[in-house]
């Protein structure tokens, strides 16, 4: 493997997160409006309050609810939200969801980023699709979509990690869109590096004590920056 400079993503729940983790040396944000069932939705308001705030590209989380389904009234206000959030000044979209059987739900998907344009991330409703290979197939086949924040297990990297190296080894495509993330270890990191993985997520790793009650700390994300960019630089 060569040097080179990896992605680092950082939740931001606020225009504080998201200047302490660019002092840090974020590469972009996850913004999220409360870390309630893993990430909701935040307000557009919020969104373009931390636009002001940072020159860091934004990622919105569009899911109003626990778990990875949605339709009806729902889907029109998540599609709205979409366009509210461009609006407000994200540069892309953070959504999944699955249907009754735990497949990719490729209607859902595509209409709220088709009332958008832009990149976007599939988040870790992977980890919960009951046939991991036959999902990965399908997100290949979406338009726009450039990275899949996945632990390789619903229950974290720590139990996914043989997953997602397989991944990564197996399937060109995927290693390419693999954002590790969701229990993320700073030992975790210079083993992904090694099978090609290159981007990476953290939320309650870039705060003191490991809490969402407290805000970004900048020097916590200027380790993970460093602990990065030394895990991509060693030759594999």
């Amino acid at each position: 493997m060569t040097g080179g400079r990896g992605l680092l993503e950082v939740i931001a729940l606020s225009a504080l997160d998201a200047e302490r983790a660019e002092r840090g040396g974020a590469d972009r944000l996850e913004v999220v409006g409360t870390m309630d069932d893993d990430g909701l939705s935040p307000d557009p308001s919020l969104v373009a309050e931390i636009a002001a705030a940072t020159g860091l590209p934004l990622r919105v989380m569009v899911r109003a609810r626990a778990g990875f389904g949605t339709d009806g009234e729902e889907l029109a206000r998540l599609r709205g939200l979409a366009v509210a959030y461009r609006g407000a000044g994200a540069d892309g979209l953070v959504l999944g969801f699955l249907d009754a059987t735990g497949a990719v739900d490729v209607d859902a998907v595509t209409e709220i980023v088709g009332a958008t344009d832009g990149p976007w991330t599939f988040h870790r409703a992977i980890d919960a699709c009951p046939e991991p290979d036959r999902a990965w197939a399908v997100l290949h086949g979406l338009p726009r979509l450039d990275q899949v924040l996945t632990a390789g297990s619903t229950r974290g990297v720590g139990d996914g990690l043989t997953a997602l190296l397989r991944r990564a080894e197996t399937d060109e495509p995927a290693r390419s869109r693999i954002l590790a993330g969701g229990g993320l270890r700073p030992e975790h990191v210079p083993v992904l590096a090694q099978s090609g993985i290159t981007a990476f997520h953290i939320g309650s790793a870039a705060r003191p004590d490991g809490s969402f009650a407290a805000p970004v700390d900048a020097a916590l994300v200027r380790g993970w920056r460093d602990l990065i960019d030394d895990a991509l630089a060693t030759p594999g």
